[in-house]
């Protein structure tokens, strides 16, 4: 892990959805998938973390987008795009400076992603190859309020700490 006891402060958040916002199971019925899990804290921390940092989440799952889109987008208010987990150092580097971007990913292909960013979170159902590459692993699980732990993290590591007075919880 790099030392961050210098001035660098991030710019821009990126989040995988499956395993990060979710648990990553993936249910379906003979029709097809039918449903997502996703942890009810996070919300509450992005809303946090968004007036820090630009909010941005990666989807690679056709299949379930729209009830992706229902969530991040609909209730979050988040900015999301599907963008293939082979195909996400390209996009990061298309659309970001990768040395302002903090990248939280689960999956085995997210390593890639966390070579090319300046800081790297993986919650702790990732894969142990992922984990072992992050700069900061969450106790907490995709579902289980891994993004709200990485936002409290990302603010005591580079904003001075999670300080929120109670007029400012939305």
């Amino acid at each position: 892990m790099e030392n961050f006891e210098t001035n660098w402060v991030p710019k821009n958040l990126i989040l995988d959805v499956d395993g990060v916002f979710t648990d990553g199971k993936i249910y379906q019925s003979a029709e097809g998938k039918i449903f997502k899990v996703f942890g009810p804290d996070d919300h509450d921390a992005i809303n946090i973390i968004k007036k820090k940092l630009t909010v941005t989440v990666l989807s690679a799952d056709k299949r379930g987008f729209e009830i992706t889109k229902s969530r991040i987008e609909r209730d979050m208010a988040l900015d999301l795009y599907q963008v293939g987990s082979q195909d996400r150092v390209e996009w990061i580097r298309e659309h970001f400076d990768p040395e302002s971007c903090v990248y939280m990913g689960d999956g085995i292909f997210d390593p890639l992603v966390f070579q090319i960013v300046k800081y790297s979170l993986a919650p702790a159902n990732a894969s142990k190859r992922t984990q072992s590459e992050a700069d900061y692993v969450t106790n907490s699980r995709g579902s289980e309020g891994a993004v709200a732990e990485a936002c409290i993290h990302l603010l005591d590591q580079f904003f001075g700490g999670f300080k929120v007075a109670p007029n400012e919880i939305i």
